[in-house]
């Protein structure tokens, strides 16, 4: 069997762009490796451009433990708000056809998983009528064919439940991307890169990336100005449903409500978003597009968590095309090698409780800093945190600084790598995954999870379903919800067994190479 794997950013990037895709996608590949009678190759595209020779084309990378291949000047740039909501997201003739003729020069190919569509036209699907025997799966690691800041996360401070016929989408971003400068900026990364000043080096470490840090800052500031102003301005909604491929009614909890079927691919095909559509118009457009696209074409629409299956089923995607597949995850191995804690609380009747990630606002974070300091002094006081991540900006600090003295105790890690994990978790009870996004399956969930470190989650995103304690999950972005799960947990009257009742052990990787390999084999 030979699958060819595509993902926007190459799994051995030496930026380490693609985060835990591109660690996934990784593991996948060498584990794969191990299997009789299969053959895989990796396919990226959309963070490689050159000045020289503009036209899209597939160039052949060195190391790996498969070949490797980068499709150099796509039309389109990744990740996808580097380009929002961009027309090339949908068409690009001379990116798809430089992705054609590398499909047929190197195939024919049994599977082609596409473990994102950043970075290439999606109507590189249709090209499935060219190649039938061939099996196009589809990994939702997030949620671009609906949103294109791919994480339903509405102007980086609240989750986006309804985009309002795309006017929302017009609305989000604080800092809108100027592609050209973008493009420009990669194509000097790329020129350094090939004569031996990329990263690593002094010069592209020390100079040329800070220099683009800072101005992508200065872009940023500005344009947060502009979008305050912006956003004081009275908003014109368009109907909730308008070019839609799915009812705007809001997702609550797991309920999934009936969809609206979308637009046909071949109705997609022949009637484009019109030159004179508005921007709202647009972005609905898009969206339906890509539903009609992956309907028509995708033979299996693999969701890394139950969430987000149900949040595809609520945007139209068929529910004869989804499944279910949690990623396997080198973690799952620390399974066998740990225990389940008898009791949550220690004899001085204080809890211990970790937030592992990021200091940002999608994650929980602020949420989380402000429900401690919310705490009521007697409770406060038996609640040790342990803290592990990188700094954040003032007022993330600010926050941080909110609740030391107010709890029992506050430890501070300033980033942590795998190899601490060990020793960072020895002495935690309970891990914190507090997000306020739809966050598919957060690998900090799988981490302390692993290592029989039951979870309080929020009701959003995947990281609920690995314990299925309800005794455990909160409302998002609801201190008074949270204050009541830790009471729960302060007066005894949840216990470890409580969670580790229902919970489900980690995937490893081999067991979702296996599962991956019986999907590849069913008959499209």
């Amino acid at each position: 069997m030979r699958i060819l794997y595509y993902n926007w950013a190459d799994y051995m990037d030496r930026e380490r762009r693609g985060g835990g895709v591109s660690v996934y996608q990784r593991n996948v590949i060498n584990g794969m490796a191990a299997q009789d009678d299969i053959e895989t190759a990796f396919l990226s595209s959309g963070l490689s451009h050159e000045f020289l020779r503009r036209k899209p084309h597939v160039i052949t990378e060195d190391g790996g433990a498969s070949p490797r291949y980068t499709l150099v000047n796509s039309g389109l740039l990744a990740p996808s708000h580097a380009d929002f909501g961009g027309h090339a997201q949908l068409d690009d003739p001379a990116t798809e056809a430089a992705f054609a003729d590398f499909v047929e020069r190197t195939g024919p190919w049994d599977v082609i998983h596409f473990n994102n569509l950043e970075g290439l036209p999606a109507n590189v699907l249709n090209l499935k009528r060219r190649w039938p025997e061939t099996k196009f799966v589809l990994s939702l690691h997030n949620y671009y064919p609906f949103c294109p800041q791919v994480n339903l996360w509405y102007a980086e401070r609240e989750h986006c439940d309804d985009f309002h016929g795309g006017t929302s989408c017009t609305r989000c971003l604080a800092a809108q991307p100027e592609p050209r400068s973008i493009r420009t900026a990669y194509a000097i990364a790329w020129t350094f890169a090939r004569t031996g000043l990329g990263p690593g080096t002094w010069f592209y470490d020390r100079v040329f990336r800070p220099s683009m840090r800072m101005a992508w800052r200065s872009l940023r500031s500005l344009m947060n100005v502009r979008r305050r102003r912006r956003m004081a301005e009275p908003v014109r909604l368009v109907a909730a449903g308008a070019g839609a491929g799915a009812s705007a009614q809001p997702l609550q909890g797991g309920n999934v409500p009936t969809v609206i079927p979308a637009a046909s691919d071949e109705q997609a095909r022949i009637h484009p978003t019109p030159s004179s559509a508005t921007p709202a118009e647009a972005f609905a457009r898009r969206r339906a597009r890509f539903v009609s696209l992956i309907n028509a074409h995708c033979d299996s629409v693999l969701c890394v968590s139950d969430r987000v299956r149900q949040i595809a089923l609520h945007h139209g995607i068929h529910a004869s095309k989804l499944q279910t597949s949690y990623i396997g995850s080198a973690e799952a191995g620390e399974w066998h090698y740990t225990r389940p804690r008898t009791t949550f609380l220690h004899e001085d009747g204080t809890l211990r409780i970790a937030y592992l990630g990021y200091m940002r606002r999608d994650k929980g974070y602020h949420f989380l800093m402000r429900a401690l300091a919310a705490l009521p002094a007697e409770q406060a006081r038996r609640v040790r945190l342990k803290l592990a991540a990188l700094p954040g900006d003032s007022e993330a600090m600010n926050l941080l600084s909110g609740v030391r003295g107010h709890l029992a105790e506050v430890t501070h890690i300033p980033g942590y790598s795998h190899d601490d994990l060990k020793t960072m978790l020895a002495d935690v009870d309970l891990g914190v995954v507090p997000v306020v996004w739809e966050d598919n399956l957060p690998q900090v969930a799988i981490e302390m999870h692993s290592r029989h470190i039951p979870l309080i989650t929020s009701d959003r995103g995947g990281a609920q379903e690995l314990g299925r304690c309800n005794d455990l999950v909160f409302r998002a972005d609801s201190i008074d919800a949270f204050h009541r799960v830790l009471s729960r947990l302060l007066d005894g009257s949840v216990t470890p067994a409580n969670y580790w009742a229902n919970a489900i052990a980690p995937v490893s990787v081999q067991s979702h190479i296996e599962e991956l390999l019986q999907i590849y084999r069913e008959t499209p």
